[in-house]
């Protein structure tokens, strides 16, 4: 894959190896390039560069019980909410929520933004993010927040596996259980 603009809607493509590449679309608009990978640092953290399209709405709000989680926009701007209300973080900006605060992010504008996102420490976040990238390739989560019940189903089981990575704050997490249950008497198999 190049670096040249993949089209006018989107900014540059990463560039690393394909190992290093997670891509949510379509069920997100946004891919991944994984810069420092938990075992390039011992688990201390887990770092991607991020490329966000326009206008996407972002995962539904969470908290991130044990582990911080930074975002530093390198072009564009991103949209970080936290304390109940959104905030803009600008090219050159950087926002961290500390764990446990509920936090979710988008991209209100009509330009592409690229960040740097740093979950610390690195926990099982990278195989959160790579079954995620997988559930959605496969067709299992088609949106992010998701809108039809099975993905609803599939994505609460990824945060039912993944409880100190992770927990969704809204919808409640208690809905996120029941729907993971759900999957599971209906032996869905993330």
């Amino acid at each position: 894959m190049s670096d040249s603009p993949k089209d006018e809607s989107s900014s540059r493509e990463p560039s690393g190896g394909d190992d290093r590449r997670l891509d949510f679309r379509p069920g997100m608009g946004m891919w991944w390039e994984i810069t420092r990978s938990t075992e390039d640092t011992s688990g201390e953290l887990f770092e991607a560069t991020n490329w966000v399209e326009a206008r996407m709405p972002g995962p539904p709000v969470h908290v991130h019980p044990t582990a911080e989680e930074s975002y530093e926009v390198i072009e564009g701007t991103l949209e970080v909410f936290m304390n109940g209300e959104w905030s803009p973080v600008r090219a050159g900006e950087k926002a961290t929520v500390a764990q446990g605060v509920p936090h979710s992010v988008r991209n209100a504008s009509e330009e592409p933004a690229r960040i740097v996102n740093i979950h610390q420490p690195a926990q099982r976040f990278e195989s959160f993010f790579r079954d995620m990238h997988r559930l959605i390739h496969e067709g299992k989560i088609k949106r992010l927040p998701p809108k039809d019940p099975r993905s609803a189903i599939y994505a609460a089981m990824l945060f039912g596996k993944y409880p100190d990575e992770i927990r969704a704050t809204k919808p409640p997490n208690q809905v996120f259980k029941a729907l993971a249950l759900i999957g599971r008497a209906f032996r869905f198999k993330i």
